[in-house]
């Protein structure tokens, strides 16, 4: 019993971190079943979830900080985009006014709903790391893969060499969450095949939905290819490398502060 409870509450935590993509699928499904009149599509979906971001910050589900985050995630993604449009990499074949470069504004969100889940499962599962590398090699790591991204299209792929490298960074990373009174912890290479599997699962229904198109696409829908999971997977790493180093830098702070208010006390004492 004791087993289910805990299972219940993990999932229950879990999918109030997953409000913002669920809003994504959501808004993605009914717009391509549901005609808007006097708005293009891609417009509407810009306009939709914009008002679920404004919603979750004003109500309190997500802080001033994860918004930051998430907006930087935002930019990330959108320059991403941009770049592999250009490429013939997928494509955005519906009209819009919110468009820039042939890549719809509200692409950026997609990106940043990964850090709005990360953000939130961080803080509802009160999330800690042991064996973080610091900020010099996951900084490192992490320009790499994003810049691994744009390049392999001029230079041979180094996804597979980044892939080592990540295990060599982390393989003393473990998560440690916290679920009601019990404490786990998972290996953070694990953590991250697991959240790029799902991310891989939910852009399978993103495509099928259009809100996106692969090459292979335009005729059909079919299957996203297994390959782009390592993409996702490496993705994910940088999701989590952000993240995890704002905690870090954020819980330093917590401590300084911490520190010069018992000093202050202490003076006052005296």
């Amino acid at each position: 019993m004791h087993s289910i409870v805990q299972l219940l509450h993990f999932g229950y935590h879990q999918a109030m971190s997953c409000i913002f993509p669920a809003a994504i699928f959501g808004t993605l499904a009914l717009s391509s079943y549901i005609e808007i009149p006097f708005m293009y599509r891609y417009d509407a979906i810009l306009l939709a979830l914009l008002a679920v971001q404004f919603f979750m910050y004003r109500s309190g589900l997500e802080t001033r900080d994860e918004l930051k985050v998430i907006c930087v995630f935002h930019l990330i993604g959108l320059l991403l985009e941009i770049y592999k449009v250009r490429m013939g990499s997928w494509s955005y074949p519906e009209p819009a006014y919110t468009k820039l470069f042939g890549v719809p504004l509200y692409s950026g969100f997609m990106y940043a709903s990964v850090a709005s889940y990360m953000c939130q499962v961080w803080r509802r599962l009160k999330m800690d790391m042991t064996g973080w590398p610091g900020l010099s090699s996951a900084g490192w790591l992490g320009g790499a893969i994003y810049s691994n991204f744009f390049t392999h299209h001029y230079i041979p792929d180094i996804r597979w060499w980044l892939k080592a490298i990540v295990v060599v960074v982390f393989w003393r990373t473990w998560i440690i969450y916290r679920v009601r009174h019990a404490t786990y912890r998972m290996p953070l290479i694990l953590a991250f095949f697991l959240v790029g599997f799902f991310i891989w699962l939910a852009e399978n229904i993103a495509t099928f939905f259009d809100a996106w198109k692969y090459p292979d696409q335009h005729d059909a829908w079919q299957i996203v290819g297994f390959g782009k999971i390592s993409s996702w997977f490496l993705l994910v790493i940088i999701s989590v490398i952000i993240v995890a180093q704002l905690k870090v830098v954020k819980a330093g702070r917590k401590a300084v502060h911490a520190g010069t208010k018992a000093e202050e006390r202490e003076n006052v004492a005296k």
